[in-house]
């Protein structure tokens, strides 16, 4: 998108409404903001300077900068030391198929992409109240907790906290990339599961895991795993971005 075609877009979109209400920075946050979602403006392009688009917009220096901290904040644009400000680069998209039991690492694998995992957390536990519910066992039984950052080719694609009966998990290896891997060899691979997806904002902590901006919007997959016998041997909640993941559903009509 040229620099006219950008200003175009950005009047037709109604920068100076006099129906919008609230500060003009924030118009103009929010008509760049869906320029860059509908990939009008495409990951590394640069933005015009402060200057020349308050010019060209009519507008004062200071709308064009608060409206560009704005889009920083959010994570759609990263300042770039003397070079001015770009369009912020996102992992490409993943879908995941609903009706199918798979790990992220069986995911991941199964679209040419190098499943990873950094250990957040690895340690025998207690769970808590709900935890045990979930999971059908007494809150005096001890279990393997395990946080861990899901990566897909190094960038950071979930953050997954797994709570795994002690009994079905050996500790000491459950730091490599298959959570369902080291099931499998103790004999306890997962043969169906219940997911709950959720819309949520990340806080601070989850969000600086995952390299975007606190408060961005992501999926929350609440799993409970059953084995064949139909005892449950795993409860992960995991929050995937929202700007790198689909989930994907096939929908049949009822006879």
């Amino acid at each position: 998108m040229n620099r006219t075609t950008l200003i175009t877009a950005i009047e037709e979109r109604g920068l100076h409404d006099p129906q919008l209400t609230g500060p003009l920075y924030r118009n103009l946050a929010r008509i760049l903001g869906e320029l860059i979602e509908e990939g009008q403006l495409a990951p590394a392009v640069g933005l015009p300077p402060e200057r020349d688009l308050a010019e060209q917009l009519g507008v004062g220096r200071i709308t064009v900068r608060n409206a560009y901290k704005e889009l920083l904040t959010q994570g759609a644009v990263e300042a770039r030391r003397g070079s001015g400000t770009f369009v912020a680069e996102r992992p490409a998209r993943i879908s995941q198929h609903l009706w199918r039991l798979t790990s992220f690492s069986e995911d991941m694998l199964s679209r040419g992409k190098e499943p990873g995992a950094r250990v957040v957390t690895n340690k025998v536990d207690r769970p808590s109240p709900d935890e045990a519910f979930r999971l059908g066992i007494g809150v005096d039984t001890t279990v393997v907790r395990l946080d861990r950052l899901r990566l897909a080719d190094g960038v950071p694609m979930a953050f997954e906290r797994a709570v795994v009966p002690r009994h079905y998990l050996d500790q000491d290896r459950v730091e490599e990339a298959s959570l369902y891997g080291a099931l499998a060899r103790r004999g306890h691979k997962p043969v169906r599961a219940l997911q709950r997806l959720t819309a949520v904002t990340l806080d601070p902590g989850t969000a600086r895991l995952l390299g975007v901006h606190r408060g961005a919007p992501a999926l929350l997959i609440e799993r409970v795993s059953h084995l064949e016998d139909d005892r449950i041997v795993e409860y992960t909640r995991s929050h995937y971005r929202a700007d790198a993941y689909d989930f994907v559903a096939e929908l049949k009509i009822g006879e």
